[in-house]
């Protein structure tokens, strides 16, 4: 009976399909949303490079599983990725089936866009930021694309700094403590 719970669990549970790329980053789903073109393919390859795994490319299913998040792919496009310029790709075919997943659990949304001169960008972390999918509120942060980024660098950080905070520990607030303290940091606060 148990296994028939968990099994109807997850085939009745409520879903949405969105537009974007699911990565698992060093055991961090994320899931990467942008509008066309700005690069979540292509920095989705890196990260499969880098060693971690695709769950989804362009069309990721979202089901709220217990007040958790899941993403997978439909599944005529299964492990597939397209590349403007290069087509579409098998990335189970080309880096094996250490390279992909089937499921995952959505840890943290990552909004991809263009960077805008002269627009202020979050540059201290002090705060939090949430957005919610199927009534399942979750961190989020929006990186900026430009010229010479290093995106997949980028993501690893944050996959990491979103398991630190997990585990309560928040490095900008540590560093605003010391602020506080009367240390001079160096900084502008």
């Amino acid at each position: 009976m148990s296994d028939l719970y968990i099994y109807l669990n997850r085939m009745l549970a409520p879903s949405v399909t969105e537009h974007g790329v699911l990565m698992e980053v060093f055991g961090v789903g994320m899931l990467l949303t942008g509008k066309s073109g700005v690069g979540k393919s292509e920095t989705a390859m890196e990260l499969i490079k880098r060693g971690h795994r695709l769950i989804a490319d362009d069309s990721v299913i979202i089901k709220e599983i217990a007040n958790d998040l899941y993403g997978t792919a439909p599944e005529i496009i299964r492990y597939f990725m397209e590349l403007r310029g290069i087509g579409v790709i098998d990335a189970r075919q080309i880096y094996g089936v250490g390279a992909v997943k089937p499921e995952t659990r959505i840890d943290l949304v990552v909004q991809l866009e263009p960077w805008e001169d002269g627009r202020a960008y979050d540059r201290l972390g002090l705060t939090t930021e949430y957005c919610e999918i199927l009534n399942v509120r979750g961190p989020c942060v929006t990186i900026p694309v430009g010229p010479g980024r290093n995106l997949a660098v980028i993501l690893e950080l944050a996959a990491m700094n979103n398991r630190q905070k997990g585990m309560g520990y928040n490095a900008a607030q540590k560093l605003a403590a010391e602020h506080d303290r009367g240390i001079d940091l160096g900084i502008g606060f």
